[in-house]
Parts: C-alpha cells; sequence; structure tokens
C-alpha cells in the first residue's frame, strides 16, 4: 500500500459522505423509509439509504484499486444483486422465497463466479484431522453465505449495533490479512471499513442544529455487508495460502451466528417458522431488562470484539482447531440453554 492508497480510503468516505447527505430527501419522495412499529424504538420516519450509500462507495473505489478485479467479479455482481433486491424489500416487503433466491444467487455468484467456496472445515474432527467437504463445497457454500447475511440481517435491531459488529468483523480479518500479506483482500476491506465508518457517524441521532438526517442501513445494508464479510471468511479461511483456518471465521462473527441460531432453532422447537419476528434476539432481551440502546450497542460490541480476539489469538497461537470448534459449539449449546434467554423478559 502507498499514499495513493489512502486517497482510495478517503474517496470511499468522502463518497459514501455526500451520497448520506444527499439521498434522505429522495428516499422520502419514493417512501423508501423505515417506520416505526412495536420492535423498533424510533419515533420518526428513517430514510433506508444506507446500504446503497456504502455500496457505491465501496465499489467504486474498490474499481479504482490497484490490483487485479477479475477474482472480484462475483462480490461485485452478488453484492450488486443483494442491493437491488434489498431496497426493493426495503420499499416494499417482498416475500421470504424471493429474498432466500436473491441470497442463493449471489452466494452462487461467489462460489462459481469467484470461485470462492468452502473446500474443508480445518482440523476440526475428534483426533485432529482435516474435515473436507468434496462434493459438499458448493452447497455448503451457499448454506454458508445464506446463514451469515440473515445473521447480519436478524442482529440489526438496534441503531449501530450491526454496522459496529461489521467493523470488529473488518478489523479482525484486516488484522489477519495484514499478518497473511494478503495486501489485495487488506486494501478491500479497509474500504469496506472506510465505508461503514461513515455510516456509522450518520446512523446516530443528530445533534441539535445539524443540518444531516439520521440514516439506517435497510435489508439492503445488512445483506450487502453479510454477503461481503461471507465472502472473506471463505477467501481468507481456504486453499494452501489460507492466513486464517475455517473454526476462526466462527468466533469472528459469533454474536450474530449464536444468537441467529438460536432463536431459530427455538422457533422450530415450538412449532413456528424460524423466521417469525419476535423480541427474543439478545439485543431485544437486554432492552426489555431495562438497558439503553448504547448500552446494549456497548455491551454486544465488546463481546463480539472479546469473541474475535480470542479466535484470531487461538489462530496465531496455533491452538488446537478442535479444541476452538468444540469450543465454539459449547458457547452456543450455554446460550442456548440459558432460560433468561429464551423467554420474554417479564
Amino acid at each position: 500500500m502507498n499514499y495513493t492508497f489512502i486517497f482510495n480510503l478517503l474517496g470511499a468516505a468522502a463518497i459514501t459522505a455526500a451520497l448520506l447527505v444527499k439521498l434522505p430527501h429522495i428516499a422520502v419522495k419514493m417512501g423508501l423509509i423505515d417506520h416505526p412499529n412495536e420492535r423498533k424504538h424510533h419515533g420518526a420516519q428513517i430514510p433506508l439509504i444506507g446500504g446503497i450509500a456504502m455500496f457505491v462507495g465501496f465499489s467504486f473505489t474498490l474499481l479504482t484499486l490497484d490490483i487485479p478485479l477479475s477474482p472480484y467479479r462475483g462480490l461485485f455482481a452478488g453484492a450488486m444483486l443483494l442491493i437491488v433486491v434489498g431496497v426493493l424489500d426495503d420499499l416494499q416487503e417482498l416475500s421470504s422465497t424471493i429474498r432466500f433466491l436473491a441470497q442463493i444467487m449471489a452466494a452462487i455468484a461467489m462460489a462459481e463466479g469467484g470461485q470462492v467456496r468452502l473446500l474443508d472445515l480445518g482440523e476440526i474432527s475428534p483426533d485432529g484431522g482435516m474435515v473436507n467437504l468434496n462434493w459438499w463445497s458448493s452447497l455448503l457454500t451457499i448454506f454458508a453465505a445464506v446463514g451469515v447475511i440473515n445473521a447480519l440481517n436478524m442482529i440489526d435491531g438496534i441503531d449501530g449495533l450491526s454496522g459496529a459488529i461489521t467493523l470488529v468483523a473488518i478489523t479482525a480479518l484486516a488484522g489477519a490479512a495484514l499478518i497473511g500479506a494478503d495486501d489485495n483482500a487488506l486494501q478491500i476491506l479497509l474500504i469496506l471499513f472506510s465505508t461503514v465508518a461513515v455510516f456509522l457517524f450518520f446512523n446516530r441521532q443528530p445533534a441539535e442544529g445539524k443540518k444531516w438526517q439520521r440514516i439506517f442501513m435497510g435489508d439492503a445494508g445488512s445483506m450487502f455487508l453479510g454477503f461481503v464479510l461471507c465472502w472473506f471468511f471463505i477467501q481468507l479461511s481456504q486453499g494452501e495460502s489460507r492466513v486464517i483456518n475455517p473454526v476462526t471465521s466462527l468466533w469472528i462473527f459469533a454474536i450474530p451466528l449464536i444468537d441467529t441460531v438460536s432463536q431459530m432453532l427455538r422457533r422450530v422447537l415450538k412449532g413456528d417458522s424460524p423466521f417469525k419476528a419476535d423480541r427474543l434476539h439478545i439485543h431485544h432481551q437486554l432492552l426489555d431488562r431495562g438497558y439503553s440502546p448504547n448500552k446494549v450497542v456497548l455491551l454486544l460490541t465488546t463481546c463480539a470484539a472479546f469473541m474475535a480476539s480470542l479466535g484470531i489469538a487461538a489462530q496465531y497461537y496455533n491452538w488446537s482447531q478442535a479444541m476452538m470448534f468444540y469450543g465454539f459449539l459449547g458457547c452456543f449449546g450455554v446460550y442456548f440453554l440459558t432460560p433468561a434467554f429464551s423467554q420474554p423478559a417479564d
């Protein structure tokens, strides 16, 4: 990286900021706004243009980087598809079938167009052996991508939470890319960091007298970010030049994965749809127990940073992959079986 890349970073931030300032009035005219309801705490109609702004800032800057772009055509194609479908969903709620089809198509663009796919799960068998996926590779890649996209979407229930957790994941992945000397991935991740950081500035409530308007990322933003994160979870953890183990990705993204899978399993066990909306996600549980939204974001982001740091530490101190995998399953089991998180607060 050089001084030119610094201008790339500033350019990504500037484009994102400019769009976040200029697009809200267009969003209001189009009806691209988030309405308050019983599961949301904001009291006003908020423009849902954060995802569009981040995608444009990220994509335009990506095209200006001095790196080979062919390997990232699948990234751009999948992200664009999810942005389009996400905006349509934000405008007029689409059926879950349409959303899933779009996510599957984006995952196929990743696995087949970008050749970014899960080839193995690392050395996680009880005897420490490698678990190769063989012909399951593409299918599990699609499953993983859809899972990460929806996990980030489902935790997007408080201002700043999904954005902050995304920054934690980007930081961990960028650190791994830096140590592993994967300069191309590092540059792209830092560009993404720049756009998300700018969004988070506009996501907060502006002080009195400020001219900029509060912005939400919408489903378009959460699906876009989830897709890009999954791309790098897989790209950096596969092949002979991998810079992290697959299990490290689980720890980097632990909070959304554990919470989302737990809630979906609980719904299924109750005979409900796994995608039924409720107030049992961890951020809702903490809010209902008297924590302020800012404290919930701080607490969960701190937990996410701790677990990501633990995963990265295990990676570079060569702790057993099997131990880290079963440790992750243990964390999931504790959360899933804790009664306080399986029922509404009193």
